[in-house]
């Protein structure tokens, strides 16, 4: 199903740009988004990487959108919900020493709309023992409190082989 409203949408834009019209999602014109949108993103991206690498998962949650809507998919399935995915992040990272130091790396912000929009970069955690990395998809939505993240899409890069000897 999601398929065909993909192949609608492009359809759309399709014959928008054949007649020199802009034609946006569900064939209304494209709403123009903010000029500050990127750099308000970049910013709650920023807070976040501060609040990890000082071991606060609470305030890194404040990037997402506090709902029971939100979603955060990875290789171990989806997790719905803000406060689920809280209590996996807690889980998972239970201390500063499992969090390591968290950096973002060929972050592009991709505006959709006037509320909406997407991130796409890498990530890379520095630990004692391990430096996992990968890439990730964010989607943002515009809300009275400003962007929150609504969908996380993470996907780790597999783990070096150990070295054999």
């Amino acid at each position: 199903m999601f398929w065909r409203i993909q192949i609608a949408a492009i359809a759309l834009l399709a014959a928008g740009a054949a007649i020199g019209t802009p034609i946006g999602l569900w064939g209304l014109p494209p709403a123009q988004p903010r000029p500050d949108a990127e750099a308000e993103i970049r910013a709650v991206l920023s807070a976040q990487v501060e609040a990890w690498n000082r071991g606060d998962v609470a305030a890194f949650m404040q990037g997402y959108w506090k709902s029971d809507s939100t979603e955060f998919v990875s290789a171990r399935g989806v997790t719905q919900g803000w406060q689920a995915l809280f209590d996996r992040y807690r889980q998972v990272y239970p201390d500063q020493k499992a969090m390591g130091q968290l950096s973002f790396a060929n972050l592009q912000i991709h505006a959709v709309c006037a509320d909406a929009a997407y991130a796409v970069g890498e990530f890379r955690l520095v630990r004692e023992k391990d430096q996992p990395a990968g890439v990730f998809t964010l989607y943002f939505r515009k809300f009275d409190m400003g962007w929150r993240i609504v969908v996380d899409h993470t996907t780790a890069f597999p783990a070096p082989a150990a070295p054999q000897g």
